[in-house]
């Protein structure tokens, strides 16, 4: 029972993170989806370290991985506002930024995870 609050707990900062970048991104009268972009690649990395710290035998407990992979991470990351995002901006007709969206999102939160799982490994190996 504790790990579910443990995840609850994780989400909800973690929406509100991702709320707060959605907002901060609107402040700026961005017209490109800035926000929902950097939560993804922040939890890219931050799931590529946890993968990397694990790779490297560094114990993470079954609840403290969870409340960050599954509630924080789970919660920053969104894959649904980022198609809602990127369906909207071909519905406007806006085909190269609904295009740069789509390379951006996976291609950037894919890279992150190789980097993040490079940080954890470098910075295990420099004890």
């Amino acid at each position: 029972m504790m790990e579910f609050i443990f995840v609850g707990i994780g989400g909800f900062i973690g929406s509100c993170l991702r709320f707060g970048f959605n907002k901060t991104s609107n402040y700026f009268c961005l017209s490109f989806p800035f926000g929902t972009l950097f939560s993804n690649v922040i939890a890219g990395l931050a799931v590529g370290f946890i993968i990397g710290l694990e790779h490297q035998s560094f114990v993470i407990s079954p609840k403290t991985k969870s409340f960050f992979t599954t509630g924080l991470l789970g919660g920053l990351s969104t894959f649904s506002t980022f198609s809602m995002e990127t369906v909207n901006m071909f519905g406007e007709g806006r085909y190269i930024a609904a295009s740069g969206n789509i390379i951006l999102n996976l291609g950037l939160s894919l890279l992150f995870v190789v980097i993040g799982m490079s940080l954890a490994r470098v910075l295990l190996k420099a004890d």
